[in-house]
C-alpha cells in the first residue's frame, strides 16, 4: 500500500456489490480507492444480501415455507425438506409413512439434478464442452418430472409442514422408474469420457487440497468432507424422512483434492438413483400430510394436535391468537393464501 494518496486526498472505503458471478449476491468486495485508482481490496466470499430474514420476520412459520424454495434454486427441494423437517422437529410431529417415502424419491432427484448442473459446469469450465450438453439432458427429464407433480422446474414447492403439497400424479412411479433406468448408463457415459482423461486428470488431482483435519477446523460439509476420507453423512449418522430403511454406501476418497470430490459426486449420483429405486418400489400407501386442518387457520380439538406443545406451536405458525383470531400481523388477505397453501388441483 502506498504511504500517501494521490493530492493527498483522503482515502475512500466503500463496497462494489454484492456481486452476482454465479449466483445471487455471493461475493462482496471491499475497495480502498485513490480518487479512481484502486489502492487495495478485500473479497468477502459467502456473502449472502437477499432480505431473506427480513421477510421471515413478518410471516408465519407455514407462509415462510416456499421462500426456502429460492433461497436455494439449485438444490429448491432440499433446502424445503431442511426447513420442513426442522419445524416439525419442534412440533413434534410424526410423518405419514407415504410423505416420508415420497420426499425421499424428490429430494434424491433433486440431488441428482444439482449434482448434474455442477458436473456439466465443471467440466466446461476445465475445458470440456460436450459434459454440459450431456449432463443438462439428462437434468430435463428429472425437471420435468418435478413439473408434473408441483407445477414448478427450478424453485419447486414440493413439501409442506407436516408432509406433502400434492399427492403424487397418475404415472409417477413409471417415471420415476424410467428415469432410473435411464440415467445410470449415462452416468457411464460421463465417466468414459472424463475420469481416466488424462487432461481431466492433469488438472483435477492435487488441486483445492483440503485434509480432513482442515475439513473439520473450517466446518466443511457433504462430498468436500467425504472427500478427504471422513465417512459422514446425516443420512446415516442421524436419520431422517426413513433413510434408515434404505441400502446406500457413504463414498469416500483420501486425498481430498478436486479429483476426488470430482469421484465422490459421481459415486453419490450412483447411490442416490440407488435410493429412488428403493423407495418407488416399496412406496406405501396412506395420507400425505398431517395436521394440515389448524395450519390452514382451522379450529380443532387440542387433543386432535399431536406432541405436548404442539396446540400452541400450531397456532403460532397459522397466524392464529389463542382465542381463534387471526393475528394482525399474519399476512393479508385471508384463506389459503394467506397461509402458503394453493390448490392446483380442483
Amino acid at each position: 500500500m502506498p504511504e500517501s494518496t494521490f493530492l493527498d486526498s483522503t482515502e475512500l472505503v466503500l463496497n462494489m456489490g454484492p456481486q452476482h458471478p454465479s449466483t445471487h449476491g455471493v461475493l462482496r468486495v471491499i475497495l480502498k480507492l485513490d480518487g479512481e485508482k484502486v489502492l487495495g481490496t478485500d473479497c468477502v466470499i459467502g456473502y449472502l444480501h437477499r432480505g431473506v430474514e427480513k421477510i421471515a420476520e413478518n410471516r408465519t412459520w407455514a407462509q415462510f415455507n416456499p421462500y426456502t424454495d429460492r433461497m436455494d434454486y439449485v438444490a429448491a427441494i432440499s433446502n424445503g425438506l431442511g426447513y420442513c423437517l426442522a419445524v416439525e422437529k419442534l412440533l413434534n410431529v410424526e410423518i405419514p409413512a407415504r410423505a416420508q417415502a415420497v420426499r425421499v424419491v424428490l429430494t434424491e432427484l433433486n440431488r441428482l439434478a444439482s449434482h448434474l448442473l455442477w458436473l456439466g459446469t465443471h467440466a466446461l469450465d476445465i475445458g470440456a464442452i460436450t459434459p454440459v450438453f450431456y449432463c443438462l439432458r439428462e437434468r430435463e427429464e428429472a425437471l420435468k418430472i418435478f413439473e408434473n407433480y408441483c407445477g414448478a422446474r427450478l424453485t419447486t414447492h414440493a413439501f409442506r409442514i407436516g408432509g406433502l403439497q400434492y399427492e403424487t400424479y397418475d404415472g409417477f412411479e413409471r417415471e420415476v422408474r424410467a428415469f432410473c433406468k435411464m440415467f445410470l448408463p449415462k452416468l457411464d457415459e460421463y465417466e468414459d469420457l472424463l475420469t481416466n482423461n488424462r487432461i481431466w486428470i492433469g488438472r483435477l488431482q492435487n488441486v483445492g487440497v483440503l485434509s480432513a483435519d482442515e475439513c473439520k477446523e473450517y466446518g466443511v460439509t457433504g462430498p468436500m468432507l467425504r472427500a478427504a476420507g471422513v465417512k459422514w453423512d446425516l443420512r446415516k449418522a442421524q436419520p431422517y424422512s426413513g433413510y434408515e430403511k434404505y441400502d446406500f454406501e457413504i463414498p469416500t476418497r483420501q486425498n481430498g483434492d478436486t479429483y476426488d470430490r470430482y469421484i465422490v459426486r459421481m459415486q453419490e449420483m450412483r447411490q442416490a438413483t440407488r435410493i429412488i429405486e428403493q423407495a418407488v418400489e416399496s412406496l406405501p400407501e396412506g395420507p400425505i400430510i398431517r395436521g394440515i386442518g389448524l395450519l390452514r387457520g382451522e379450529r380443532r380439538r387440542p387433543a386432535a394436535l399431536p406432541g405436548p406443545g404442539a396446540p400452541a406451536l400450531f397456532r403460532e405458525l397459522a397466524g392464529i391468537g389463542p382465542h381463534g383470531e387471526r393475528r394482525a400481523d399474519s399476512g393479508r388477505g385471508g384463506g389459503d393464501r394467506n397461509t402458503g397453501y394453493c390448490a392446483r388441483r380442483g
